[in-house]
């Protein structure tokens, strides 16, 4: 790293003569040090990841300090140190428009960090992100006063709900004109592909940022490309070669998005897809399973592929006529059939410890699981485990349905018919999993608050049930 003189002549080479030769060996510049990714200039050069990040601060504050750059926040003001007086202080937030909505989530949206809404299909994931586009125009302490922007990998903005939205809010509607939202405030891009988004995100967005005084950056949904890009390339090559890949891309998006919301003070929401969980034929029930009580039943807590392979198999576990022999269980059926019978209590295998068990982790980063006698379907939020630390928010959007009696018609006798369940309406929920600023919701549904998605937008249930043609009949 020759140039290094040049830029910086006064740099103190001495102390990092080691990792300037290494530089040099490789042909790597100052701007490489700089722009590329720390894991690249590693690999190429072959230091340690650490060193280079301390040689990469030292250039940085050296560049600072040569510019004439000043008033960076120092290491002991740095977000993740501020205590929760000192972060409410500092932070703006995004309201929802809803006094229980906000109070769930600690005041709304906060700025400067990553939120992720996630939830299944028809739960309201878009519909709560067009009423965040509008909210975040409207001044403090509602809004931002900012214009917005909005990232679509799937469809275009739905100009026509934001609309909807603008007529029949009761806020909007009480403010002048001069002061309501505006569509003309919502910049859109749309993200086609992987490669697309990275241009974007880490050119175009932040040329747009600084243009208009974006307050608010959306993106819908984070995961659609990483989704059609990696499964389709999984065909064609290894599977763990592509989950590195995708982590690594995972990753650096979340890089990206941090460092916007952390250098323009602007709040960053995505939305995240879900995925069912089923339970595997392989897994070993628990070895004290709650004893059913007359009149109930009990049901076995569904379990994801890593958190039946993080636990023991015992003998008998497994049926084997019931399963098509492969290579891994002669394996185990050879092993098997070796041991001594018959097999006493001490015998058995002993299970992992069920602290390490995927399923007892994952409720505090998902939303889901933490609750093992839930009679809903148990969902995880897509990208899996290296995204969601990328997050300093998640938000989870859980529904269940409402069944009612449908009455038959009278038949050609004149008898009255009977009756059939069926679907009448559904009922949603709004937890927080985890954040900065708010305490995490309990198990299942114990902290969340019931809302439901009206013509003007999102709402909390107050009371016992609402009116169903104040819904929306397709939510997202």
């Amino acid at each position: 790293m020759a140039d290094l003189h040049e830029v910086l002549p006064h740099f103190p080479h001495g102390q990092y003569a080691h990792l300037l030769q290494a530089f040099d060996r490789h042909e790597l510049t100052t701007v490489d040090l700089l722009t590329m990714e720390i894991a690249d200039v590693g690999k190429a050069t072959q230091l340690p990841l650490l060193e280079i990040q301390k040689l990469r601060n030292a250039v940085t504050d050296a560049l600072h300090r040569d510019l004439g750059v000043t008033g960076g926040p120092s290491d002991t003001e740095t977000p993740r140190r501020r205590s929760l007086a000192d972060f409410t202080a500092a932070t703006s937030f995004v309201s929802t428009l809803d006094d229980e909505l906000d109070r769930t989530l600690g005041g709304g949206i906060p700025t400067g960090y990553i939120t992720e809404i996630a939830g299944e299909s028809g739960v309201g994931k878009t519909q709560f992100l067009l009423l965040l586009l509008l909210a975040a125009q409207l001044p403090p302490p509602h809004g931002l006063g900012r214009p917005v922007l909005y990232l679509s990998t799937e469809s275009s903005m739905p100009t026509h709900r934001l609309l909807q939205m603008l007529r029949e809010h009761p806020r909007f509607a009480n403010l002048p004109k001069s002061a309501r939202p505006s569509l003309d405030a919502i910049a859109s891009m749309d993200i086609p592909d992987l490669e697309s988004q990275e241009h974007i995100v880490r050119f175009q967005v932040p040329v747009a940022i600084e243009r208009h005084n974006i307050g608010l950056l959306v993106i819908d949904s984070v995961a659609a490309n990483y989704r059609v890009e990696f499964d389709r390339s999984a065909a064609g090559a290894k599977h763990g070669s592509t989950m590195a890949a995708r982590s690594k891309e995972l990753v650096r998006l979340g890089t990206l998005l941090r460092d916007l919301a952390q250098r323009f003070n602007l709040a960053v929401v995505v939305a995240n897809q879900v995925a069912d969980r089923f339970a595997d034929r392989f897994t070993m029930p628990p070895l004290a399973p709650p004893t059913p009580t007359p009149g109930s039943w009990h049901r076995m807590p569904q379990e994801s592929p890593l958190a039946s392979r993080s636990k023991a198999l015992s003998p008998g576990a497994v049926d084997e006529e019931l399963l098509e022999p492969t290579s891994s269980m002669a394996e185990r059926l050879q092993f098997r059939s070796s041991m001594p019978e018959p097999l006493g209590p001490d015998d058995a295998a002993e299970p992992a410890p069920a602290a390490l068990a995927f399923d007892h982790q994952q409720r505090w980063f998902t939303g889901w699981g933490d609750d093992p006698l839930a009679d809903h379907g148990l969902k995880t939020p897509s990208l899996g485990l290296v995204w969601s630390t990328q997050l300093a928010c998640r938000i989870a959007l859980l529904k269940k349905p409402v069944y009612g009696v449908h009455r038959l018609l009278e038949d050609e006798s004149g008898e009255a018919g009977g009756g059939v369940p069926a679907l009448k309406s559904w009922r949603r929920w709004m937890k927080v999993v985890f954040a900065p600023h708010v305490a995490p919701t309990g198990q299942g549904l114990e902290g969340a608050v019931e809302y439901e998605v009206t013509r003007s937008g999102l709402r909390s249930v107050k009371g016992a049930g609402h009116t169903e043609g104040d819904e929306e009949e397709k939510d997202n």
